[in-house]
């Protein structure tokens, strides 16, 4: 720190390339990370990245009822859903300590420079 209690500049540089780094690796674990989703008791299940995008899905015969096909899409939304909060989960748990640090949370001090809008 310099005189007066303020960080130094260079710090603060060093310390934001190395929350960058960070950020950049969690958003590639997240990207090849998947969860999955399910619904009617296991008859539909969801497969999404840990960015939430749909990768796959698998519906159990038993749920693929001509006569009613409400049921079946009801069942396609809900796994969807259940995968879909999943990787908000693991998004969660991957961004968390970056963004409260950038927050004020807990994480590097950066000097209270107000970087939560970032």
């Amino acid at each position: 720190m310099q005189p007066g209690g303020q960080p130094n500049m260079q710090q603060i540089m060093e310390q934001a390339q190395k929350m960058q780094q960070q950020l950049m690796t969690a958003q590639q674990e997240l990207q090849s990370a998947e969860v999955s989703g399910t619904a009617g008791g296991g008859l539909v299940t969801a497969v999404v990245s840990g960015a939430g995008e749909l990768k796959s899905m698998s519906i159990d015969p038993k749920a693929a009822d001509p006569e009613d096909t409400e049921t079946l899409a009801d069942l396609v939304v809900a796994a969807v859903r259940d995968a879909n909060r999943a990787a908000q989960e693991l998004q969660a748990e991957k961004m968390g300590p970056m963004t409260n640090a950038l927050g004020g949370g807990a994480g590097p001090d950066l000097g209270g420079l107000g970087l939560s809008g970032l």
